[in-house]
């Protein structure tokens, strides 16, 4: 088993910054990839940025180059940094780890943006 906690979340006005953290019950190193998803209300969940066990790192188009993915496997935690935040950035953040034959995932903490 893998506990997942988020922090971090909160209301912010368009234009600014949130850095997510998601500590974790077990060493980070150990996972095959690490991600954060985000609900926005009415919306299916979309995979927002994920982090390999190398550091390889991949992001939805719609967050490229405002987020930033990373992980501190001396702290078992990995982080979001979320930057010129809009408007259509509010959902529910989840962050998941993954095996190849498991995954785990947080429950959730609310990101809200206004215009």
């Amino acid at each position: 088993q893998v506990q997942l906690v988020e922090s971090g979340g909160g209301l912010v006005q368009a234009g600014g910054s949130l850095r997510l953290s998601c500590a974790a019950s077990r060493t980070t190193i150990s996972f095959d990839s690490v991600a954060w998803d985000r609900q926005a209300p009415g919306k299916k969940r979309e995979l927002v940025a994920r982090i390999t066990r190398s550091n390889s790192t991949d992001y939805a188009d719609a967050v490229k180059g405002r987020f930033a993915i990373s992980k501190d496997n001396a702290k078992n935690t990995v982080y979001l940094q979320m930057n010129s935040l809009k408007p259509e950035d509010t959902g529910v953040y989840y962050c998941s780890a993954h095996f190849s034959s498991r995954s785990y995932w947080g429950q959730g903490i609310q990101v809200t943006v206004s215009s």
